[in-house]
């Protein structure tokens, strides 16, 4: 008898470029400052050959977006980046109207590099502002000052880019009310299509962590919170999901993947992975971390994989569906996840008794206090014999 065949979601690729030219004391992720010259034909050849032994998980299916995050992927070249992509292209096709997205930073910024880059296809750019003003740019350990961001803005659709994000952070160290709206005004004035607006937060294994700045009060933040909601509302960005605001027709495709549990491929020093088999298991892979052991000779590339198992599956697909304001169609659970939607009915009671998910049968969405408290309406689907763990929440 032959097998059932699982539909398979679509189909993303994340490429990790872990090069910056300074390591920043808030970051987290997997980056690391940059020497003299970059090995770059190198990790072209090292992401073209991790791509051949991940290829069996395409399935056949074309890519829909492309993201090259870091680090700071602006730092390679165009000539790098477009033999990338061709070699990619090779092996898996495009969709039609592909998104494909760089990470850039204001320092990195060239006009004729950038055009060069929107001359490969690459049609969405994302700059990391993260403020606009020089205090807080210096106790961010940012590498540009506030003019340089504007100019970085204006390069970017001079060079072409019609689909711009920013990404901009408040709750900084010292910052007033004012600061920080006087920052989203000065976003807004750039003309970008979205802006990526979150909140400052301490992460483990980072130079803030060990040396805390001092941060905000409570009430502040939420001041904050709600007064650049209601002037990204007025100048037309429409919230959809918790720290994502787009112009009509402007969302990130490629995170509108991730948080509708779409399947992506990670390429790169500590790129994670998400992959769905015919037979609809669920797998994480994640790939060598240190870019000395990623471009090692004989490198393997994946450094782990695990299938979830299906009593994980409830919280996993939650924690990014519910990341969205609108949620997702209540049937996008058993569609990718190939479990009954029956499975989450006790959570759900309970949710809704909370006023923490909205009562409507035909969906999975946060309540406007559920947005709140996303942690308290996650635990809520995990797992029995689970330890309560910390959500995306933002």
């Amino acid at each position: 008898m032959t097998p059932a065949v699982f539909p398979l979601p679509p189909l993303a690729l994340y490429v990790h470029i872990p090069w910056c030219v300074r390591k920043c004391p808030y970051c987290d992720f997997n980056s690391h400052a940059a020497g003299p010259a970059l090995p770059e034909d190198a990790y072209v050849d090292a992401l073209l050959a991790d791509l051949d032994v991940d290829l069996p998980q395409v399935h056949g299916r074309p890519l829909t977006s492309i993201f090259f995050g870091g680090g700071t992927p602006s730092l390679f070249s165009a000539r790098a980046l477009g033999r990338l992509l061709e070699g990619v292209q090779r092996r898996v096709a495009f969709a039609a109207d592909i998104e494909i997205t760089l990470e850039a930073n204001p320092g990195t910024f060239e006009q004729a590099k950038f055009r060069d880059y929107r001359a490969l296809g690459i049609n969405r750019l994302s700059i990391g502002v993260q403020s606009f003003q020089g205090d807080k740019l210096a106790a961010l350990g940012r590498i540009h000052d506030g003019d340089e961001a504007i100019r970085a803005a204006d390069m970017a659709r001079a060079a072409g880019f019609d689909n711009l994000n920013l990404d901009l952070m408040h709750g900084l160290p010292g910052q007033t009310l004012d600061d920080a709206l006087a920052d989203l005004r000065t976003a807004i004035a750039q003309a970008p299509t979205h802006l990526s607006w979150y909140q400052l937060t301490l992460e483990p294994n980072t130079v803030f962590w060990s040396q805390p700045p001092q941060l905000p009060e409570d009430d502040t933040l939420w001041d904050i919170q709600e007064a650049g909601q209601a002037l990204l509302a007025e100048h037309g960005f429409a919230q959809y999901e918790i720290s994502a605001y787009a112009r009509p027709g402007r969302r990130a495709r490629h995170n509108l993947n991730y948080w509708t549990f779409g399947d992506f491929l990670g390429l790169g020093a500590g790129a994670h992975a998400k992959l769905t088999d015919p037979d609809g298991r669920i797998r994480r892979t994640w790939k060598t971390r240190l870019p000395k052991d990623y471009l090692a000779p004989g490198n393997a590339f994946r450094a782990g994989e695990r299938h979830l198992d299906a009593d994980e599956l409830p919280f996993e697909f939650l924690m990014n569906a519910l990341r969205l304001t609108e949620g997702v169609a209540a049937a996008d659970f058993p569609a990718r996840t190939g479990l009954p939607l029956a499975g989450l009915a006790a959570g759900r009671r309970e949710a809704e008794r909370r006023g923490l998910l909205l009562p409507d049968p035909e969906r999975l969405a946060a309540s406007p206090r559920g947005q709140l408290f996303l942690n308290d309406l996650l635990q809520l689907f995990l797992p029995d014999d689970s330890t309560p763990v910390r959500g995306p929440a933002g």
